[in-house]
This record gives structure tokens, C-alpha cells and sequence, in this order.
């Protein structure tokens, strides 16, 4: 399931990046007093109680600059808020209403999207009473925090997760999302068009013709898909500081974050470059199941070791996911694009499998009994439990009496022969090592400790 994603929005200097930290458990967002320091969005995950969610930490909104950076800053929070599930709206609690707030309160209000408005730097009792003020922006209940001490952010979290039921994203039973990510100009839009048997998006060679993420349903095979033409991702060098390209960057990956199974498209004739293993390792971190298309397939000169040699080439350099399956196609004379959704369903299915843990717990019994686990300084690893918590991808906790005696190459080890035994060699797998303290319902019941022992 995709994670709701939370834009932390308001003016600059309220502490937005302040809340952000802490939000998130860890110094992320450069905190200072100037303001504008946070000129890109950070994406970053958070969870409270039960709900994980992804925050977006925006630029400060200021209405009345025509700089170029001040209107950049604006733009992204713009793009922070259409394509946020919640908002939280952070006003300054020491400073009161601004002309700015007022500004931020009449943009929110408009995009329709839940918001949460909080209220910020109320670390005294003092403060309180400044606070009723602020029910003038017409946004809903200020909420009192202080982002620096942490006051005030449970009742915050509780108000924005009470949002999370009506986001309606990835409900059982709805269509498979599929996003077509890669750079500018490797063919996504008429590969698109291939897919969906008519010219939905605007097939041109000039770079940047697709600026938004256009979503087209369709049927395949009796099932309901949704696919996704992105903007195509640029490195952040190459994209000029006033172009829209900036911002389309935003909805692209907020379009795989939000996707199902990505299709990462590059161009044969170009080869696989520096940006096109950054946008590989975006969709490798999240999770995601994935095809590699090489696109323009036609226009490359072949004999019969030019996939094995191109295969070859391509998993050096995507060694990290080295599991990705690639077609060769050619979107423009439609070579092999009548294979694309076959491979999607497979690796969707793969991505969504669960496996029972009785079956899963033999499997690495026969791993460990095959290949006998680590040892160091007379101490080996015991692995004792294994349990799968999550899907999408297919991720397995171990729980062992000692996490620092997995050494990387036995835990590689071991998602290989999961992946082997499952069939899950189309899919990104993950394995969580935890230490399980004697304590935890060890085989043969509690143990005491040396002071009940004594007693």
C-alpha cells in the first residue's frame, strides 16, 4: 500500500524544517534562522502509532518577493500541496497572523485537501491566549506545538492520520498503478501510446514535452490497470533554475512513489547513464516492482551476442538490483511491447506475495542446514524465528540470539535461497535482522536470571 504523503507547508522561518527533524527522527532538513534556507522539497518517512507516512518538508511561501529563488520556493510548495494526501499548515505563535499567512490560508483553501493547522514556538503558557487569532484563517482548530521541545506534535499526529482513511489510495480491489519513469526524450509518451492502442499524450522528440503525470486507465487480460506517462527526470544541473522541468520532477517521483510497479525506460542508443542509475536506485529504495525497458531498440546494429553483452553491461552498473528483468523493445514499431503487460502482472505478483511462516521457517532451516551460519570468536549465529510483516516488497524479519554475527555475505545468502525457493527472483526482497532477547518466549519457556536463581 502507498503511503500518504504529509506537506509540511507555511511562510518561511515558522520552523517547518524544525518539525520536520523531529518528525522524522533525525536532522534531515538544514535548520536556520535565515529564511529561504530549504529550497527543495525533502522527502522523508515517518510513522505514528500504526501509520507510516511520507512527510515533504517545502520552501517557505513568500507572496510579495519576485526573486527568482523565492518564486521557485513557491512553486514546489504549490506542487507540495496538490500532490499531498494531508497538509500541515505551521504558523509562527510569537509573530501572530501575517499578510503571508493569510496568503498560505487562501491557497489551502482552495486545493480542497484536508489541513491541519498547528501553531507553532507555543512553549509557555503565555502564549496560549495569542493563539485564538489564528481561528480567523477560516482553516480549522489551531493546534498548539512547539517543534523544537516537542510539545504538542501527539495531538498534531493524531489530527493528521484521522485523514488517512479517506485518501482512497490502494484500496483492494482498485486498478494497478503503473508509472513509465526514465529521462526526457527515451520514448515514455510513445510508449505510452503503444500500450494503450491510441496517441493519448503528445509524442515529440523535444526534451520535456510531457510537464505533468497524465493518468490513463485501461483494461488488459480482464484486470483494471492505470498507467502513468511521467515527466522525465533530469539531473538537477541540467535543468534550468526558471524551467517548469523542476517542478515536473516533483510529480514524477511522487507518481512512483505512489505506483505499483514502475517501468523504467532508457534508450538503447545512448546506453545506461549516470541519471538513468539514480532514477533505478529511486525505485530500488521504495520498494517497487520493476521492469527495465531498453527502448529504440530498432536503431541498434546487432548480432547474436548484442543483449547478452547490452544485459551484461547494464547489470554492472545496477549490480544493487541485480534482479530487475529488461525486454528490449522499440515503443515506435511496437518490438515486443505486447510482452510489457505479462511481465508487469508477474512482477507485481511477485512484489505482493506472502508466504506462510510455517513453510517460510522450513526453508531456512534447509539454508542453514546446507550452508552452516557465521561464526566469530567462538560465538556462531543462531538464527531462531523467521517471520514475513510486510509485502510490496516481500519483507522477512529473523529474529537470532546476536544481529552483529550476520555478516553481509551469509544474509545474501540466505535472500537468494528465499528467492530460489519462492519464486521471487523478479522482486526487490528485504531481510530485517533483529537480535531477540532471552527473554522473548525462548523454546524452552522463560528463563530466570541469576538473582531469581539465587532467591
Amino acid at each position: 500500500m502507498a503511503k500518504p504523503l504529509v506537506a509540511v507547508v507555511g511562510r518561511p522561518n515558522v520552523g517547518k524544517s524544525t518539525l520536520f527533524n523531529k518528525l522524522v527522527g533525525r536532522r534531515v532538513a538544514i535548520v536556520e534562522d535565515t529564511p529561504g534556507v530549504t529550497r527543495d522539497r525533502l522527502y522523508c518517512d515517518a510513522e505514528w502509532l500504526k501509520y507510516s507516512f511520507t512527510l515533504i518538508d517545502t520552501g517557505g511561501i513568500e507572496p510579495v518577493k519576485d526573486d527568482v529563488i523565492s518564486t521557485q520556493m513557491r512553486r514546489q510548495a504549490e506542487l507540495a500541496i496538490e500532490t499531498a494526501d494531508v497538509i500541515i499548515f505551521l504558523c509562527d505563535g510569537r509573530e501572530g497572523i501575517t499578510a503571508a499567512d493569510e496568503e498560505v490560508a487562501e491557497m489551502l483553501r482552495r486545493s480542497k485537501k484536508p489541513v491541519v493547522l498547528a501553531v507553532n514556538k507555543v512553549d509557555n503558557p503565555g502564549l496560549e491566549d495569542s493563539v485564538y487569532d489564528f481561528y480567523s484563517l477560516g482553516i480549522g482548530n489551531p493546534i498548539t506545538i512547539s517543534a523544537e521541545q516537542g510539545l504538542g506534535l501527539g495531538d498534531m499526529l493524531d489530527e493528521v492520520v484521522s485523514y488517512f482513511y479517506d485518501t482512497g489510495e490502494d484500496e483492494e480491489g482498485e486498478a494497478t498503478r503503473i508509472a513509465v519513469a526514465g529521462k526526457p526524450n527515451v520514448g515514455k509518451s510513445s510508449l505510452v501510446n503503444a500500450l494503450l492502442g491510441h496517441e493519448r499524450t503528445i509524442v515529440s522528440n523535444i526534451p520535456g514535452t510531457t510537464r505533468d503525470a497524465i493518468d490513463s486507465p485501461f483494461e488488459y487480460d480482464g484486470e483494471q490497470f492505470v498507467l502513468v506517462d511521467t515527466a522525465g527526470i533530469r539531473r538537477k544541473r541540467a535543468i534550468e533554475d526558471e524551467s517548469i522541468e523542476r517542478y515536473s520532477v516533483i510529480r514524477s517521483l511522487a507518481a512512483i512513489r505512489r505506483a505499483d510497479v514502475v517501468l523504467i525506460v532508457i534508450d538503447a542508443s545512448e546506453g545506461l547513464s549516470e541519471q538513468d542509475v539514480k532514477i533505478a536506485g529511486y525505485v530500488h529504495e521504495e520498494g517497487k516492482a520493476c521492469v527495465l525497458l531498453i527502448n529504440k531498440w530498432d536503431l541498434i546494429k546487432k548480432d547474436t551476442h548484442t543483449v547478452e553483452v547490452f544485459k551484461k553491461n547494464i547489470l554492472i552498473d545496477l549490480a544493487f538490483m541485480s534482479y530487475i528483468p529488461m525486454l528490449f523493445i522499440s515503443a515506435k514499431t511496437g518490438q515486443r511491447v505486447n510482452r510489457i503487460m505479462d511481465m508487469v502482472k508477474t512482477v507485481f505478483e511477485q512484489n505482493s506475495r506472502r508466504i506462510s511462516t510455517g513453510i517460510l521457517n522450513d526453508i531456512v532451516s534447509e539454508a542453514v542446514l546446507a550452508n552452516d551460519p557465521p561464526s566469530d570468536k567462538g560465538r556462531r549465529l543462531k538464527i531462531y524465528y523467521v517471520t514475513q510483516v510486510s509485502t510490496r516488497p516481500p519483507t522477512f524479519v529473523l529474529f537470532v540470539n546476536d544481529s552483529t554475527l550476520m555478516h553481509f555475505s551469509y544474509k545474501r545468502y540466505l535472500e537468494n535461497y528465499l528467492r530460489k525457493s519462492f519464486g521471487l527472483d523478479a522482486t526487490p526482497v528485504r531481510l530485517i535482522i533483529r537480535t531477540r532477547e532471552k527473554q522473548e518466549a525462548p523454546s524452552n519457556g522463560p528463563r530466570k536470571n541469576k538473582e531469581e536463581t539465587d532467591e
